[in-house]
């Protein structure tokens, strides 16, 4: 028999899967769009699978390596970028952590629990890659592009690229950068 705190925990984690929905759809289609149709319409498939397999490198990076290439060790310089303010509108960011929070007052994102936070930090490394393979494959269609004469798609996809992927690589960081601090300023439970 299911205890009443799981139903809630499901109910929450729902909630917070369609929320998150929300933001990842709309920029998703904002940002994509733009190299979709360029790719489909002025490149060839064979040149797309190439830089799709090359953009994959990301994957095997380790999480130490990630460490070493942020930009920041504190948290200043990301508000300096006005990377809290993408907090706000991002995936489990402060809008849909509000938005939960109202139909679930209980409800907190991070835990004084090793694990809650370990299990968060793990997410922004995760996230960190996925935008950084189509960092790279956007920096290659931006060469592409170039290489052709196409400097308004150039252009355009060099903005999708700041918006889509540096940003939330920043924001990832952003994100560490609070967790760690919060991991040394709290008594951790096991």
């Amino acid at each position: 028999m299911v205890s009443e705190n799981e139903k809630n925990k499901r109910k929450v984690k729902n909630l917070a899967a369609l929320y998150n929905m929300i933001p990842n759809i709309v920029w998703s289609i904002l940002n994509l769009t733009p190299i979709s149709i360029f790719c489909f319409t002025l490149i060839g498939p064979k040149i797309v699978y190439i830089f799709l397999a090359i953009s994959i490198i990301p994957i095997f990076l380790k999480n130490s390596f990630l460490d070493k290439i942020q930009i920041g060790k504190t948290t200043e310089i990301y508000k300096k970028l006005g990377v809290h303010f993408i907090n706000r509108v991002a995936q489990n960011g402060v809008v849909i952590n509000a938005l939960i929070k109202k139909k679930f007052p209980a409800y907190k994102v991070v835990t004084n629990k090793k694990s809650s936070i370990a299990g968060l930090i793990n997410q922004t490394y995760v996230f960190e890659k996925f935008h950084l393979i189509l960092f790279l494959f956007f920096d290659l269609i931006i060469v592409y592009a170039i290489v052709k004469g196409k400097f308004l798609w150039a252009c355009i996809i060099l903005i999708t690229n700041i918006a889509y992927n540096v940003y939330p690589n920043f924001l990832q960081q952003y994100i560490r950068r609070k967790l760690n601090l919060f991991a040394e300023n709290s008594k951790l439970r096991a």
